[in-house]
């Protein structure tokens, strides 16, 4: 049989869902209104700026500008290769240590925030340990008390980001934050969900705890733009975005530019690998240009390297490799007017031992002239 119910009575059940409703609302409102009214900004009420957490000397400037403040976050966006990894040593090595790194870098770190977390995704132990050594060789200091590294590759996702999270909020003491590998912190660097969450969390940890947090991320390889809708997101809500290229003339050499700035925008600078530490480039300009004007050997016609090879082998019949050496840099210099470097002998000397030029019976022999066919 059919249960029926009547009218009035859905009527009444209805009605008391709807004052239900009504009540829950009427409570969320009041919440979001009190929330609101904390938010708002008077206009009278004396706020203190935020506190820098680094900045780097200028050079062509009067002053410093800042890198990264309290309360914020900062984005360093490279291609693979182009040593973000090392600028972060920089990074670290500032925040941790009371001098002035590499005459350029200072912290500004208030005493009772001085520690630093330093997580990296992507290496393993050994590496993450190597990077760590590299800081404490940086700063002088064999085992820095107020570094905390902590290596996450082997960890999902969610376990990363809960690790992190847990870690900044039970530690009272922490001013500075690297997090190198921030898309570990994802399952997709394209769900635009994820990237919300994750620049939504950057800014309420930022923000709660009065810390400055720098996140490393890749840039695509067809452009320069950083990858995914997260970096979309993080560039846009970022203090500071720094971009990391390898030199075009200089292959050793790294060139940081800023890419976007609240504050005023840092110089452009550049550093290089010294025994095994990053070390600013001084004079970038005039190092670079004498790189551009030196002769590229490769272009040469193919009859004007076969000459070269015949003023060499008018002297003597055979050579050893070094006296083959001296010889092309004495001959190359006569009909160029171009003294070349070791680099481009060398290049010269595969060159023409590709196509026959230069002949050697055994490996380690002496070379002789071949027939010049034309390559």
């Amino acid at each position: 049989m059919e249960t029926t119910f009547p009218i009035s009575g859905l009527n009444s059940l209805g009605h008391a869902i709807d004052e239900e409703m009504k009540l829950h609302h009427n409570i969320d409102l009041q919440k979001l209104l009190l929330i609101a009214q904390s938010l708002k900004i008077d206009v009278n009420e004396y706020l203190q700026a935020p506190q820098i957490a680094w900045q780097i000397t200028n050079l062509k400037t009067e002053g410093c500008s800042t890198l990264g403040t309290l309360g914020n976050f900062s984005l360093i966006i490279g291609k693979a290769k182009s040593r973000k990894s090392f600028f972060i040593n920089i990074a670290v090595s500032t925040a941790v240590s009371n001098d002035i790194i590499l005459n350029r870098f200072k912290s500004e770190l208030p005493q009772k925030q001085n520690e630093v977390l330093y997580f990296d995704t992507e290496q393993g132990k050994y590496h993450v340990q190597l990077a760590l050594k590299r800081i404490c060789k940086q700063i002088n200091i064999n085992e820095p008390k107020n570094l905390h590294v902590y290596h996450l590759r082997s960890k999902s996702p969610m376990e990363r980001l809960q690790i992190i999270e847990a870690l900044i909020y039970n530690n009272p003491k922490v001013g500075f934050v690297i997090i190198d590998g921030i898309k570990d912190l994802v399952t997709s660097i394209n769900d635009e969900s994820e990237a919300s969450m994750i620049a939504s969390k950057l800014l309420k940890w930022t923000e709660e705890r009065n810390i400055h947090i720098v996140t490393v991320l890749h840039q695509n390889k067809s452009d320069n733009n950083a990858r995914g809708h997260i970096g979309t997101e993080l560039i846009n809500k970022a203090e500071t975005v720094l971009s990391i290229t390898k030199c075009e003339s200089d292959n050793n050499v790294s060139i940081v530019e800023p890419q976007q700035c609240r504050n005023i925008d840092p110089e452009v600078f550049a550093f290089e690998i010294v025994d095994g530490l990053p070390a600013i480039v001084e004079n970038l300009e005039l190092r670079t240009e004498t790189i551009k004007n030196r002769y590229d050997v490769t272009k040469l016609e193919s009859i004007k390297k076969y000459q070269i090879l015949t003023e060499v082998f008018t002297h003597n019949k055979s050579y050893s490799y070094k006296e083959l050496e001296t010889q092309i840099k004495i001959a190359s210099k006569n009909q160029l007017k171009k003294e070349l470097g070791v680099n481009a002998v060398v290049k010269l000397i595969t060159d023409c031992k590709n196509n026959l030029w230069l002949l050697q019976e055994k490996p380690k022999g002496h070379y002789t002239l071949g027939e010049y066919k034309k390559s």
